[in-house]
């Protein structure tokens, strides 16, 4: 692999590509589970109810994120973080129990868990700019991509009464 300067890259810079593309591959990949697992749960409780195809809507676009995250594993050969099963687990409850009081409840915790992903999101996207975005160009389409819709998700619960709880 040559650098822009054209002179072979070095193990450190190739060790350092590979390091942050599994940081990023990994992470995200837990956090998308987790929020399919959310999405799940709101959708066990509140399916019939005035919000279940929001929720629906919502938790479909969550599996396509997840199905990305999925496939860039091989691909990079990353490794999936130890920690699936607590995300899996920890997901459905906060799902299931933030349901449970209701459409407000789902909402806020949407809202809530969406901030902090599109930030997450967005602190990647600038991590990679910085390395070198034409490198990146496939990774970045994809986190801008899924960072746009995570702010919709957020959008979407604050105007389904988030704020109102």
């Amino acid at each position: 692999m040559m650098s822009r300067n054209n002179y072979p890259m070095s193990l450190r810079s190739l060790s350092s590509r590979s390091s942050l593309i599994d940081r990023i591959i990994r992470v995200d990949h837990a956090g998308e589970l987790g929020a399919n697992r959310i999405y799940q749960g709101q959708l066990f409780v509140l399916g019939k109810s005035s919000v279940g195809p929001v929720i629906k809507e919502m938790y479909d676009q969550e599996k396509a994120h997840l199905k990305k995250f999925e496939s860039l594993i091989p691909r990079y050969r990353v490794r999936p973080t130890a920690l699936l099963p607590f995300w899996n687990v920890a997901g459905l409850a906060l799902g299931v129990g933030s349901a449970l009081f209701g459409k407000k409840a789902a909402m806020a915790c949407t809202v809530a868990v969406e901030s902090v992903i599109s930030e997450h999101y967005n602190s990647q996207i600038r991590e990679l700019i910085e390395h070198d975005p034409a490198e990146y160009a496939e990774l970045l389409q994809t986190l801008t991509k899924f960072r746009d819709e995570e702010i919709e998700h957020h959008d979407i619960g604050l105007a389904h009464e988030a704020e109102q709880l």
